[in-house]
């Protein structure tokens, strides 16, 4: 299951948070693959299905040290788990004998197979450049089995878990488009804006980091205070709620950043 995780999260199928047991989330990216790559949508893990591409399994990562001028993350185990796309549980359970809440620069640690989330990359840019070939590209995201896909044309390119909204600030459903995208962004929090969509005098900006209350990137779309953008707690995607906006994992929407353009269309469902 861990494989199957991890294969599918390399191809932009995300599963959700690598945790070696693949429930919901999991199922919904193998039917999306499976559709993508023209497969019957029957939840086999076949040979389909080309595991045998992730190997190892597992690798290691070394923890350095680095100083930023942004939140930092409350610990190196919370580091290690979002730069490998994991529950920090799932890494406990993977390095017996390790006190992972006692980590320092210099350790070694058993982590799963993915391309990393390099925070480090990440650089404060207010404005995206347009990429004008991915205008005809389209975002539909689906509020009812909190999946945002990207197609062009007939073609399904990648699929990703979110948190849409709450039950008593849903997601907006209509067709939308992104007036801008924003990497490494600040945090304007005012409840005013967050509960009625109105802003007040009555605020606080919070600075960058991957632990700001919207990740590492904000798309804008022409709906006031609604955006698809990171989060604080990539583990509780699709568990919690957000005040109507599309929450994804920081290490889904920083290479989804890459795929899509201001101007492009949103569809919320």
């Amino acid at each position: 299951m861990t494989q199957l995780q991890i294969f599918l999260d390399q191809q932009l199928f995300g599963p959700g948070k690598i945790d070696g047991r693949g429930k919901l989330f999991t199922a919904q990216a193998l039917d999306r693959y499976r559709r993508a790559h023209g497969l019957p949508i029957n939840g086999a893990i076949d040979q389909d299905i080309p595991l045998d591409s992730v190997y190892p399994v597992y690798t290691t990562y070394q923890i350095k040290q680095e100083k930023k001028k942004f939140m930092p993350y409350p610990s190196l185990l919370e580091l290690i788990g979002e730069r490998y796309h994991s529950d920090p549980d799932f890494l406990v359970k993977i390095n017996p004998g390790m006190n992972l809440e006692k980590l320092k620069p210099g350790d070694t640690v058993r982590v799963p197979n993915v391309a990393p989330f390099k925070i480090e990359d990440c650089v404060e840019n207010p404005k995206l450049p347009v990429k004008p070939e991915f205008q005809s590209r389209l975002i539909t995201v689906d509020t009812k089995n909190r999946m945002l896909d990207l197609t062009e044309g007939d073609k399904l390119l990648a699929s990703v878990p979110i948190t849409p909204g709450s039950t008593s600030l849903p997601a907006p459903k209509g067709t939308w488009k992104i007036l801008g995208i924003c990497e490494l962004p600040n945090f304007r929090h005012d409840e005013s804006m967050l509960n009625h969509g109105v802003r007040s005098n009555d605020f606080h900006m919070i600075p960058i980091g991957p632990r700001n209350p919207v990740g590492v990137m904000w798309m804008g779309l022409n709906k006031p205070g609604i955006g698809i953008h990171g989060t604080n707690s990539p583990w509780n995607i699709g568990r919690t709620g957000s005040h109507g906006c599309i929450r994804v994992a920081n290490w889904d929407i920083i290479r989804l950043s890459s795929m899509v353009t201001e101007g492009m269309k949103v569809i919320i469902k």
